[in-house]
């Protein structure tokens, strides 16, 4: 274990919270309130974001798309820049704070923001940012990483810079309650393989580190086995602070991370539009069973610390076969059905984005090369 680790993001929970807004930003500056579709217009979010602005000088800039675009956001780089924005304000869910991510980076660049992603413009430094969260799901509140998609050429990329952490995060499990099913289901869904993807690796000995990504794991199960229970405050809230444990940094410090499964799910959303998270699920039992020989010890032990699983020379295999049973109870697909049934097409289209974005040699490992994932996606796509 060798690692630094630093979260200096300000984190406010509970019911009300959205009230400390109005001293967490500085009056001194001018304020972008960035958001989505509206659904905060009618959820109650809005009226307290503004009433908590009341003393501001505030701008909007609304309908960043699920998985935000850099088209959408170049316009709101281009207002920041006009109106000489000093802090940005984002409201909603992960891909509004992603975009809200770009922007903040891209107003102090002077050139193309999509040069952030290719890799042409290190990020150094970036606007202030600040984030209500609406949705639980990425922990894009509180971590340095954001994904953005380039819509004409169907690229979806990420970037990371500890210059767009966000400086403090509301956390209202409040505004949950009018969030629809899909939205909570998919938060459930890529909170546990964003734990996943730092814990289903290789033995470490990292013993911490462990016990954290277990105890999520344990809390995530515990809601998806009672998703019937949604409605209730202690429900939402544990939804809303596991989904930021798991990518706010702690878990995966000095441990090997996978994130394999991100990547290549990646493209299914740029391509077909699926739900990131449904992606991820789609992905996920497929990769693992083909990486069985380097996760075998970590599947057993996920079997049995979270799972509850009696041991076997199959308890891996069994494991998997649990994870894939957790997300079919969800209403959650493990296959791509999104393709209109051409497979060889689909596979090929898939593997062709990945090669043109670089990603060559996944895992943690470095070894899941542009053919393996092609075996993946065989047994990944209907």
């Amino acid at each position: 274990m060798e690692f630094s680790y630093s979260n200096p993001t300000v984190i406010h929970f509970g019911k009300g919270k959205i009230a400390s807004v109005s001293k967490a930003v500085p009056k001194d500056l001018k304020v972008l309130v960035i958001y989505g579709g509206g659904s905060i217009k009618r959820n109650g979010v809005y009226d307290q974001v503004t009433a908590a602005l009341a003393d501001h000088d505030w701008i909007e800039f609304a309908g960043v798309e699920p998985n935000p675009r850099a088209e959408t956001l170049d316009k709101a780089v281009a207002l920041c820049k006009e109106q000489n924005v000093g802090f940005v304000l984002a409201v909603g869910g992960g891909s509004v704070i992603d975009g809200a991510k770009y922007v903040v980076a891209a107003a102090k660049y002077d050139g193309n923001g999509w040069d952030i992603l290719e890799g042409k413009h290190k990020v150094r430094d970036a606007l202030p940012l600040g984030a209500v969260l609406t949705i639980p799901a990425t922990g894009s509140e509180s971590n340095i990483g954001a994904v953005i998609t380039r819509g004409e050429t169907h690229d979806k990329l990420p970037f990371m810079s500890p210059a767009v952490r966000p400086l403090f995060a509301v956390m209202d499990p409040d505004v949950m309650k009018t969030l629809p099913e899909r939205q909570l289901v998919n938060g459930l869904v890529d909170a546990w393989v964003h734990t996943c993807e730092q814990y289903l690796t290789r033995s470490h000995g990292a013993m911490v580190q462990d016990g954290y990504a277990e105890a999520l794991l344990r809390t995530l199960k515990y809601l998806g086995d009672n998703f019937d229970a949604r409605d209730c405050d202690e429900w939402r809230e544990n939804l809303m602070w596991a989904a930021n444990q798991a990518l706010n940094g702690l878990i995966g410090a000095g441990v090997p991370q996978d994130w394999a499964t991100h990547m290549i799910g990646h493209e299914l959303t740029a391509l077909y539009g699926v739900d990131h998270a449904r992606s991820l699920a789609i992905v996920q039992p497929s990769l693992l069973r083909h990486q069985m020989e380097h996760k075998r010890a970590k599947l057993e032990q996920m079997g049995q610390r979270v799972f509850k699983l009696a041991g076997g020379d199959d308890l891996a295999e069994r494991t998997v076969d649990a994870i894939e049973a957790f997300y079919e109870a969800l209403g959650v697909k493990t296959q791509l059905v999104e393709h209109e049934g051409d497979k060889a097409a689909a596979i090929d289209r898939i593997i062709g984005q990945l090669e043109r974005h670089g990603m060559v040699t996944l895992g943690e490992n470095k070894e899941i090369t542009l053919d393996r994932s092609r075996e993946i996606l065989e047994k990944a796509v209907a």
